[in-house]
């Protein structure tokens, strides 16, 4: 990855990170699950508003580090109007992304999701980059443990 686009990629992140995008706890979710990384403390509780099997508002509460947080706000981002099997599909993709760096061959299914890319160099943050997504996935499954990254 070249200097350029590393920056481009950190600056993402840290936009997220201090801004997030939906941090709060929406009305009318029914569907929510609890997050938490033992290993660094990051905590999040997420909300979904879904009718049938589509994913209508999306949205968290929490604290976290910087890559949690962005992870956190892009997912809540890019899983609006998706479907249930769709956000499952995503969760493959970055759950990949993140743990080995591959990425899936249309990459522009993960959109900006791609900046996280390099996490899997730095194995104690794909914990943090992971966290929403594990408890993504337990809320479309109606799971009600806590989804831990350990």
């Amino acid at each position: 990855m070249n200097s350029e686009l590393k920056s481009l990629y950190q600056e993402v992140i840290i936009d997220h990170s201090k801004r997030p995008r939906n941090f709060k706890k929406i009305d009318n979710f029914n569907k929510e699950a609890e997050g938490f990384n033992p290993l660094c403390g990051d905590r999040l509780n997420l909300y979904l508003k879904t009718d049938g099997n589509k994913i209508i508002d999306a949205s968290f509460q929490g604290q976290g580090c910087a890559i949690s947080t962005a992870s956190a706000s892009m997912l809540t981002e890019i899983i609006k109007g998706k479907s249930v099997d769709e956000a499952l599909k995503l969760f493959e993709m970055f759950h990949a992304l993140v743990t080995t760096g591959g990425a899936p061959k249309d990459e522009t299914q993960l959109g900006k999701l791609a900046v996280f890319a390099g996490v899997h160099e730095f194995p104690a943050r794909v914990k943090c980059a992971s966290l929403s997504w594990h408890t993504l996935k337990m809320a479309l499954l109606n799971k009600t443990d806590v989804a831990k990254t350990e």
